[in-house]
Formats: structure tokens, C-alpha cells, sequence
């Protein structure tokens, strides 16, 4: 055999052996599994930085934070399931719950949870006080042993598993027992929690959010390796979403049906968003009781729900809770009724009298009211409040509408620099109590109405009745004044629709999350069930 010979097949056996090393890697990359990366279109975006003190206090900062941070107890399809606490009892001697503490469970960074967390959250936000709890409620929160803890209340509160212990985010001591300013930390450390996603990505310019699966979380790593949350047109939701670019986004109603015929699973939400006109009762002529009954008696929202909605919501009830609250909704408040010539009777009856341009005037000043519209990005929004507009004016009111930004409107709300202003909340499907914090408590929200005092007495005693049929006659009285004393006007309970592609089984938890609110994002969704 020749030199070249031997030479040609050494270099021939090399070639052979670099190709099959090629082809192997190749193959074998096929096997490699790719991260399972489950997207969510939010049409809004950036709910703000997702630890407790960061988020933007509407139900989305609420969810994006609940991800990374978990509460003693939550809720699936059932009702109240156990968290980080694993077991509980009300001690009726003591006004007090005795919480059981899971073992084995650990921080994003690998500490160990203990009741010392637990203990110190309730402290930490007696100290810095959390919009979404009444540390009030709270008398102390003792430690019993490293996995048992005892909460003392200063008073009864029936739904304080619901509304504190199903709420409020537990913090680890060893990173927050030196934060001085919450709403300001936002290094590494401020969205370490327990539950089962880190926080890997926050882009506040371009409104997305990135988790990660925690491997640790006690009830099993989740079933995805990342959620995403990704800004997106909601007029392109939908094409986005046959694509295959997100796997889950709210639908417009009149595509629903079109959706479902195109394969994806459609969720819909039992009403409990309520879309409001926020009256400022603190200036004339919003004052008088009265003149609020003429805004009501003006409005059709029977109209409004058909052309606006095309039928796909309920109709507002004037004492707050929506018909799906079951036993707890009195149907006595449904008065009302669209009545355009009892609207000018009662203007008339409180002295205005029609000019010569056809609008109401009073002592030579015409009667011009602005409308604020919270959320000029939502057509129904808009459409709406042109449709308010359009009957107010036919009873002789003049109305200019003016478009804010959601969170500049909401601040104008918070420091009554309105007239009237149409937005909407979440939570009516949770706990009666949320009546309180829609009525009388101070948030861009609430009515903030504390000059009926039988109304206010009624609010504050309801969450000390331990007895449910007790409380539901409360809460029915309560119903019956806010309908009578009108300080803001229910026009309709929206019906919301989610598709998705059916990867992981969404679904609307009974009541809402955290404080009632309703998504079918349950962080529950993302696990195996158990």
C-alpha cells in the first residue's frame, strides 16, 4: 500500500468521523427541549414594578405581583384553599386565628420561610400602611413556633381569610426588615417572595413582564418554564393570537362566538366589573340627593346595554352589587327606570328653569357639566359616555366630554377635580365588605360618601356580623340607603370574554382573586393540579 494511499484514507476516516460528529449534534438537538413559554396579551401593559409596594393599585399590578408572592391562604374553583398556611382556626375566646405553617418551604433565594415572615409582614404594614389591607384590623401576630402563628384581630372580621389572610403578600424578613420606603425599593431583593415565579424581566417603556418557574415551589414546579405578559393592541389581540405569537387575551364580545368557532376555548367572566359614573357629591349642584335621582331617571342604560354592549353586559343595580352575587344582592334597589320627563320635573322642582338655547339655567348661569371618560382607549368607554351625553342633553343639561389617560383621570377623581367621570373596577364578586372600600374609603374608586351616617354605621358594623344571615340582612339595608342616597350611578356590570389556545386550562376563580378580582390568570392555572 502506498504512502498517499495510507495518507487519503487517514484523512478520509477524519472527514467521516467530523460528519458524523456533525450529524450527531444535530440529531441530538433535536431532542433538546426548548423552554415552554406561555404569553398573555394585556392590552395596557405596564401595571407598574410587581413587588407589593410597587404595583399599581388596580387588580392587574395586583395579579402581576401575586405571581412572585404568595398569601396564607388562596382560592381555586372551591373557594379558600391552603397556601403557605396549611391548616387554621378561628379561637372565638380570643378573636383570633391560629395559622399552621407549611415546612420545607423557601424563598426565591433559598431561605427558609418561617412564621418570623409572617409575624413581621403583619407589623411591617402597620408601619407602612398597604392599600390593599386594614393593618387597623390586626391587634398583634405572635409567633408560636417556627411554623405556627397566631393573629390576634382588635375586632370581628368576618372575611378576613378572604380580604387579609387571602391577600396580603408575605415578605421575607431578612430582605425588607431594613426598607424604610417600600414604594421606593425596587433593588434585586424587593421581588423575592414564595410563589411560583421569579421576576426576570420588567420593561416599563414597553409594558412586558417575564417570570421564570421557581423549580422549588412547594406545591411543585409549574408547568411552564415562563409567562410572559405582552402589550398588545386589542383590536390585534385576537390576530395575534391565531398566529400563535400569545396563547391567551381578553376578546371583544361581538368576536366571541367567532373565536369559538375558530377552536379556541372561550372563558367568561360572571359580572362583577362595573362600569360607573363617579358624581362629585362634594360640590353643587351634586349635592342635593335630588338632583343625583334626575341623572339617574335621565340615563337609559337599558340602551346603553344593547347598543353599546350588544346585549353582552348587565344592567347597573343602584345599590352597587351585581344580581350574580346571589344572596347576598337585594333586587328591592332596582328603581330608576329611564324617565326623561320625571328627570326635568325634578330639575324644575329644584329651581332651574329651560333658557332660550334649550338647556336648564339657573339664576341666569346655564347648567354645563363636564364628563371626564377614565379610559379613552376603550371604544365602549367612549361610545358610553357619548350616549350619557346624548340623554343628558335631551333633558336640557349641557355635557363636554373630555378623554384622559386612565391614570391621570383617576387621580383627578382622587382629588375631586371633576365633575362627572365615567370609569370602572373590578371586585364586585368578592366579599360584601367590598362595599366598604367602594362607599366610604378613600381611593379613586369609592364614592367616598360619609354624609349619611345610619349608611356608614351599617358599613363598619357588617364585617363584625360572624353570623352570614345577620350580615346578609346588613348588607341588604346597605344596599337599600346607597341606592336612595345616589353619590355615583351603576350603569352596567361589563361581561368579559378571554380566549385562549386551550395550552393550560384558565378559568374564573369563584369571588375573584385576592380581594375579588376577576381574571382567569389564577397562578393556580400554571401547576399541576393537586
Amino acid at each position: 500500500m502506498s504512502k498517499q494511499t495510507i495518507v487519503t484514507g487517514i484523512v478520509l476516516l477524519v472527514l467521516s468521523f467530523f460528519l458524523l460528529t456533525i450529524l450527531g449534534c444535530e440529531k441530538s438537538s433535536k431532542h433538546v427541549k426548548e423552554p415552554v413559554t406561555y404569553t398573555i396579551g394585556d392590552p395596557v401593559g405596564d401595571w407598574g414594578y410587581p413587588s407589593p409596594y410597587g404595583m399599581y393599585p388596580r387588580g392587574p399590578g395586583y395579579i402581576q405581583m401575586s405571581f412572585i408572592f404568595d398569601t396564607l391562604v388562596w382560592k381555586d374553583k372551591t373557594g379558600i384553599i391552603p397556601a403557605l398556611a396549611e391548616k387554621w382556626e378561628y379561637v372565638k375566646s380570643e378573636n383570633a386565628y391560629l395559622f399552621q405553617l407549611r415546612k420545607a418551604v423557601t424563598f426565591h433565594d433559598g431561605y427558609p420561610f418561617t412564621a418570623d415572615d409572617v409575624v413581621f409582614t403583619f407589623s411591617y404594614i402597620k408601619e407602612h400602611p398597604w392599600l390593599w389591607v386594614d393593618s387597623r384590623i390586626i391587634k398583634t401576630a405572635q409567633r408560636v413556633n417556627d411554623h405556627m402563628v397566631k393573629v390576634h384581630l382588635s375586632r370581628p372580621f368576618a372575611p378576613f381569610l378572604m380580604n387579609i389572610a387571602g391577600v396580603l403578600p408575605i415578605l421575607p424578613k431578612h430582605l425588607w426588615e431594613n426598607v424604610t420606603e417600600p414604594e421606593r425599593f425596587t433593588e434585586a431583593g424587593a421581588t423575592v417572595g414564595t410563589g411560583p415565579f421569579k421576576l426576570v424581566d420588567y420593561n416599563k417603556a414597553q409594558g412586558t413582564y417575564l417570570y421564570e418557574a421557581y423549580k422549588d415551589y412547594y406545591l411543585g414546579r409549574p408547568i411552564v418554564d415562563r409567562i410572559r405578559f405582552l402589550r398588545i393592541n386589542p383590536e390585534t389581540a385576537p390576530a395575534a393570537l391565531k398566529r400563535g405569537e400569545i396563547n391567551a387575551c381578553s376578546v371583544p364580545p361581538d368576536i366571541m362566538q367567532h373565536m369559538r368557532d375558530q377552536g379556541f376555548t372561550i372563558e367568561e367572566e360572571p359580572p362583577g366589573w362595573v362600569v360607573n359614573l363617579f358624581i362629585n357629591h362634594k360640590k353643587e349642584p351634586f349635592r342635593s340627593r335630588n338632583f343625583r335621582h334626575a341623572l339617574a331617571y335621565a340615563i337609559n342604560k337599558t340602551n346603553i346595554v344593547q347598543i353599546v354592549k350588544k346585549g353582552h353586559a348587565v344592567i347597573g343595580s343602584p345599590g352597587l352589587l351585581p344580581p350574580s352575587k346571589g344572596v347576598w344582592y337585594s333586587a328591592e334597589n332596582d328603581c330608576y327606570e329611564y324617565d326623561p320627563a320625571k328627570a326635568r320635573g325634578i330639575l324644575e322642582d329644584l329651581g332651574y328653569s329651560l333658557g332660550p338655547d334649550g338647556y336648564y339655567q339657573a339664576e341666569g348661569q346655564r347648567l354645563d357639566l363636564e364628563l371626564l371618560i377614565a379610559s379613552p382607549t376603550e371604544e365602549e368607554f367612549i361610545r358610553t359616555a357619548e350616549m350619557i351625553k346624548k340623554d343628558l342633553e335631551g333633558i336640557g343639561i349641557k355635557i363636554a366630554l373630555r378623554s384622559l389617560e386612565a391614570k391621570t383621570a383617576d387621580s383627578r377623581i382622587q382629588n375631586w377635580h371633576f365633575d362627572l367621570a365615567l370609569g370602572g373596577y373590578g371586585g364586585l364578586g368578592g366579599d360584601p365588605d367590598v362595599l366598604r372600600g367602594v362607599i366610604i374609603e378613600d381611593n379613586f374608586n369609592s364614592a367616598r360618601y360619609d354624609q349619611n351616617k345610619e349608611l356608614v354605621r351599617l358599613l363598619e358594623n357588617q364585617v363584625r356580623q360572624m353570623s352570614q344571615e345577620e350580615r346578609i340582612q346588613t348588607v341588604h339595608e346597605i344596599q337599600r340607603i346607597y341606592a336612595e342616597e345616589l353619590p355615583s350611578i351603576t350603569v352596567y356590570y361589563k361581561k368579559w370574554y378571554w380566549a385562549h389556545d386551550g395550552a393550560v386550562s384558565l378559568y374564573y376563580t369563584p369571588e375573584g382573586l385576592g380581594p375579588g378580582i376577576p381574571v382567569p390568570t389564577n397562578k393556580l392555572c400554571f401547576l399541576e393540579p393537586h
